[in-house]
């Protein structure tokens, strides 16, 4: 027998051309589309317009409406800050109240009285990271003022505010925080080292005495500390 031979069908060439597909022009829907929406636009914007021509008297309660609530809010505000300023100018504080207080307490205390000789910026600082300062605040010369706190719930009787304490806050009060005055609070007492260091570092020391007489509200600190550096700005 002979074997069928098969027949073979041509190699179809590789490399058929192929006819392009062709591109959909998809311009012209979105932009029918852009110029519907845009006539909406208008269609709507122009009926608000006539609607609030022909009801002016809506708008105009609204304006009413929005000045009064300015006006009581603003009033409001006013009232705060005054009866703010009426309670820190009547801030008094005596020794034992003082000595009563929790070391953070003592802090809010002296900004405090910060606030109620003129230093409207005074704010508590102290905390962990606080960097050697408890309160800072700018006073009406425009001097920067650092402080740090040192409070002893047994007042003299406790231990005293020693040289490392200066060191501490001297090495950051001008360099970080920019101070003009750098000052050591507390209601206890002070190491005898401590007014020769304080001199050569040109910080103040606020001993019991002191805080006493600024506390009792009679005059502001920078009154009662010596050799305090001289204003930066008149009051006005």
């Amino acid at each position: 027998m002979t074997r069928r031979t098969r027949r073979r069908r041509p190699a179809r060439n590789a490399y058929i051309r192929r006819r392009p597909a062709r591109r959909r022009h998809r311009g012209a829907p979105n932009g029918l589309f852009g110029l519907l929406a845009a006539v909406l636009v208008m269609a709507a914007t122009a009926a608000v317009v006539r609607w609030l021509l022909a009801n002016w008297w809506i708008l105009l309660a609204a304006a009413l409406a929005a000045l009064a609530f300015g006006g009581v809010w603003l009033y409001r505000r006013a009232e705060q800050a005054r009866w703010e300023q009426t309670r820190f100018n009547a801030l008094r504080y005596d020794l034992p109240q003082i000595d009563a207080l929790h070391h953070r307490a003592f802090e809010y205390a002296v900004r405090d009285l910060l606030r109620r000789d003129g230093c409207s910026d005074a704010r508590q600082v102290g905390g962990a990271g606080d960097n050697g300062a408890d309160v800072i605040a700018t006073d009406p010369h425009g001097r920067v003022w650092v402080i740090q706190c040192k409070h002893r719930r047994n007042g003299t009787s406790g231990s005293a505010v020693g040289t490392p304490d200066l060191q501490r806050v001297n090495g950051t009060a001008r360099p970080l925080h920019g101070a003009d005055v750098v000052a050591v609070v507390t209601n206890g007492r002070f190491s005898s080292r401590c007014p020769e260091l304080a001199g050569a570092l040109r910080m103040h020391l606020v001993d019991r005495r002191i805080l006493a007489r600024w506390a009792a509200g009679s005059q502001p600190l920078w009154d009662l500390l010596p050799k305090v550096p001289p204003p930066r700005k008149p009051i006005t």
